[in-house]
């Protein structure tokens, strides 16, 4: 019976310090959660966040580090930090998408407080590049279908030279 007792005990402390060691292994962020979140959604998890940083790291091809700044120490990156400028600009362009979004496409957040998919995104102007290029047409390439073509002269029709008899 003695034993009995001394196995149940040493059970029991057993489990409590097995939960205890596993609810301090948790992440820090789940804990406290993002720091320095402006414009995305608080309530993103951790798995959520990485989604959103990845579409943006492929819709201009680059690496976390375009936008993060490194840890003092070197190693990493501190995701906090506003050191690099490209992290605001980051920001400005998130909202301006938004309002885009919001305006000429009538989009809606979702339950996460995230813009639901429709009208424009990060690639519709970077298309994997970190700068956009930004090119106006040459004023001396005829118009579509050449010259004498739909729209191009000679042609009586809106944007052509009228006729006058």
């Amino acid at each position: 019976m003695l034993i009995n007792r001394k196995f149940l005990a040493t059970l029991a402390i057993t489990s409590v310090i097995s939960v205890v060691a596993l609810t301090s292994m948790a992440p820090q962020q789940e804990k406290e959660g993002f720091k320095n979140v402006k414009v995305l959604p608080k309530s993103l998890t951790d798995q959520q966040l990485h989604g959103v940083m990845r579409e943006w790291s492929i819709s201009l091809g680059v690496r976390c580090n375009f936008c993060h700044a490194p840890n003092a120490d070197g190693k990493g990156l501190d995701f906090a930090s506003d050191a690099k400028p490209e992290k605001e600009a980051a920001r400005h362009m998130f909202k301006m998408m938004n309002k885009i979004n919001q305006k000429f496409f009538e989009a809606k957040k979702d339950s996460l407080g995230m813009m639901m998919r429709s009208g424009i995104n990060c690639y519709t102007c970077h298309r994997g590049n970190s700068h956009p290029e930004t090119k106006l047409p040459e004023m001396n390439k005829p118009g579509p279908g050449g010259p004498g073509g739909p729209g191009g002269p000679g042609q009586g029709g809106p944007g052509g030279p009228e006729k006058h008899n």
